[in-house]
């Protein structure tokens, strides 16, 4: 009896079935894909909201290149595999404006396409209408979308469902972001602390701190302003004097690739009264024109009136 109980265990254990395979759920065990995918392209969409995200964020850039390879290991030949970057730095409300994204519906429309990637579909689009004119010419050439969710067959009415509500959502957060933004700047506009721009003679820091304008030369512009409009009494006079002289006066750049740097530019009578009209140079940055109360009348007819003698 006891003799027999090895055989017993060893018959048994030869009779068990395998152990379970490591079922992963995602875009490796998917069933999707299908040979006829490989024969296609895999394009890696790649997309970031604006220029400032495309040099900060550099973690979601290198994430969404990393999608490349991410291709490779699911089956795609290297030379099969393209990445579209043209949108870098572009927003997604408008296709008009993303060649990129043009050229993504382009491929797809000529069956050349087997599986768009990207990190999030958000990055596809964030206008209902191009999203879901997208979706409907990947369900027609069996092109695959596929995003570090899963991966998703618009042919399919769960997935298409699910496309559907990724893609009103997407819209749905660019509303609410903008929202929260305009309450934001709203709420900061109540406490005074608003400055879209800042004055000559101020200088607006990264941290949001207004400090004097560091260059010499260029406060010095604009205290030449204040000067010869106290002697000449006239905002066009001042005009005049600058053109007359060649003065230039210093900006700082507010856009652009070299923003912050300082440009020199001609002066004009618009820019000369948004000098003399900014309150907050005229007491801050030139506190010796304080006894000088520069209005509408005297930039307009060349007068200024000075409230210790009461004469205009």
């Amino acid at each position: 009896m006891s003799a027999r109980k090895p055989r017993i265990a060893a018959k048994t254990e030869a009779s068990a079935p395998p152990p379970p395979a490591n079922t992963a759920f995602g875009p490796r065990a998917t069933s999707k894909i299908q040979h006829v995918h490989f024969e296609r392209l895999a394009i890696v969409y790649v997309r970031q909201s604006s220029p400032q995200q495309v040099l900060e964020n550099r973690e979601s850039r290198e994430r969404q290149y990393a999608l490349a390879q991410f291709a490779e290991r699911l089956g795609w030949p290297a030379e099969r595999v393209v990445v579209i970057d043209e949108d870098q730095g572009v927003s997604a409300t408008k296709a008009a404006s993303r060649s990129g994204f043009q050229r993504l519906m382009a491929e797809v429309s000529l069956n050349h396409v087997g599986m768009v990637l990207g990190l999030e579909l958000s990055r596809l689009s964030r206008n209902n209408k191009d999203w879901h004119q997208l979706v409907d010419v990947c369900g027609i050439f069996n092109t695959l979308l596929c995003d570090q969710d899963g991966v998703y067959d618009s042919t399919d009415g769960n997935d298409r469902l699910l496309l559907g509500m990724k893609g009103a959502m997407s819209e749905f957060e660019l509303v609410t972001l903008r929202n929260r933004m305009a309450r934001g700047t709203r709420n900061k506009a109540e406490r005074g602390e608003l400055y879209l721009s800042v004055p000559l003679g101020y200088l607006k820091q990264a941290s949001g701190e207004v400090i004097q304008e560091p260059d010499e030369q260029a406060r010095g512009m604009v205290q030449l302003v204040f000067d010869r409009f106290a002697e000449l009494g006239s905002a066009y006079a001042v005009f005049r004097y600058c053109t007359v002289n060649n003065l230039r006066l210093g900006f700082r750049r507010l856009r652009g690739e070299r923003i912050g740097e300082l440009e020199w530019r001609p002066a004009s009578a618009a820019r000369i009264l948004g000098i003399l009209r900014c309150t907050a140079a005229t007491r801050t940055v030139f506190p010796c024109h304080r006894s000088t109360v520069i209005c509408k009348k005297s930039l307009r007819y060349g007068t200024t009136s000075h409230p210790a003698s009461g004469s205009a």
